[in-house]
């Protein structure tokens, strides 16, 4: 659990340093980024397991830990996310792997498993 604190630390501790320094634009992005996740004519828990799926596809781990962190709190199931893993593997092909690997392994911390 210290790597899930250490991210969260991190990126907290750089999106304020991010605003704190950044322009209008980069303000505007953010804000967008965290509205788009909100509560709309899809919930939350399907918009993130979205972005999962989006992060997973464009390799980025970061965003990946990020999301599986939200799907989490919003209650995301063992199932739901394989089913989610599987369509970013599809969307994607084998490059996805990696990413699936590291999301696997994220998700068995956060359930205590080995």
């Amino acid at each position: 659990m210290d790597k899930i604190k250490e991210f969260r630390e991190f990126r907290e501790k750089m999106n304020k340093r991010i605003l704190e320094t950044g322009d209008i634009n980069t303000k505007r992005f953010f804000s967008l980024d965290s509205a788009v996740y909100r509560e709309g004519i899809l919930d939350s828990k399907t918009k993130e397991l979205l972005g999962l799926v989006a992060s997973m596809v464009l390799r980025c781990d970061d965003c990946v830990t990020y999301h599986v962190l939200q799907c989490k709190s919003l209650g995301v199931t063992r199932a739901e996310f394989m089913e989610a893993f599987n369509i970013a593997l599809v969307v994607g092909g084998s490059i996805v792997i990696p990413h699936f690997r590291r999301a696997v392994a994220l998700l068995d911390e956060l359930e205590g498993e080995d």
